[in-house]
């Protein structure tokens, strides 16, 4: 685990301004994510508990977002890059370094976890611990919204069909993994999340994946 966190970190730390001019509009023209990342919002303020948490928030641009939909946010990233960038970016708003695993928030305390494509870096066998650390730090009641790549048709760099496997592919930062959404699903499944809905839709890149966001709820 080590070593994949240090190149992580690294990665991300080298592409910061970089990273930051491409994103900071990025919900713009992405009007799917917008509307679920708002079912996730309304969810999380239905809870009563407006504490939520932007897991792997890089410049902070989707801090800020849920921080306008009403959400006592705090965004957590690996790189102190990212971290230093999005204070200065949103100095009114709250960021901390610290990884997905180990989260420095209490058991139940938060009413929202969104995780916007924080999850791809992660080899598939590190991810149900990743995945229990999330649960662990929700309310009950409480809703985690995952965003990632869906490889539930063909694509161009998985092969001739959609493959039954996550799928290492190398992501423009750093190597990532794509999901068939059935599988993905049952990792949270198997971490007591029952799931409210999912979306699926076309990409706004070349890689042919499907852009997947699975939102579920722990009850108790």
């Amino acid at each position: 685990m080590t070593d994949h966190q240090d190149d992580t970190r690294a990665a991300y730390d080298g592409v910061v301004e970089l990273y930051a001019s491409l994103f900071a509009h990025q919900m713009e023209d992405q009007p799917f994510a917008r509307s679920i990342i708002g079912a996730f919002a309304e969810l999380v303020r239905g809870t009563g508990n407006l504490r939520a948490a932007d897991v792997g928030c890089g410049p902070g641009h989707l801090t800020a977002m849920l921080h306008r939909l009403g959400l006592d946010v705090t965004g957590y990233d690996l790189s102190p890059g990212m971290i230093r960038h999005a204070r200065h970016a949103h100095p009114e708003l709250s960021f901390r370094e610290a990884r997905m695993e180990a989260l420095p928030e209490a058991d139940g305390a938060l009413g929202g976890i969104l995780a916007h494509y924080s999850m791809i870096h992660t080899p598939p066998e590190e991810l149900p611990a990743l995945i229990a650390e999330q649960a662990r730090a929700l309310t009950p009641g409480g809703v985690l919204l995952a965003s990632f790549f869906g490889t539930d048709r063909t694509a161009p760099e998985a092969g001739t069909r959609p493959p039954s496997e996550p799928h290492r592919f190398d992501h423009k930062v750093t190597p990532a993994y794509s999901w068939p959404v059935d599988r993905f699903t049952s990792l949270l499944t198997a971490a007591g999340l029952v799931p409210v809905a999912r979306l699926l839709h076309d990409p706004a890149s070349e890689r042919g994946y499907l852009d997947a966001h699975v939102l579920v709820r722990r009850l108790r």
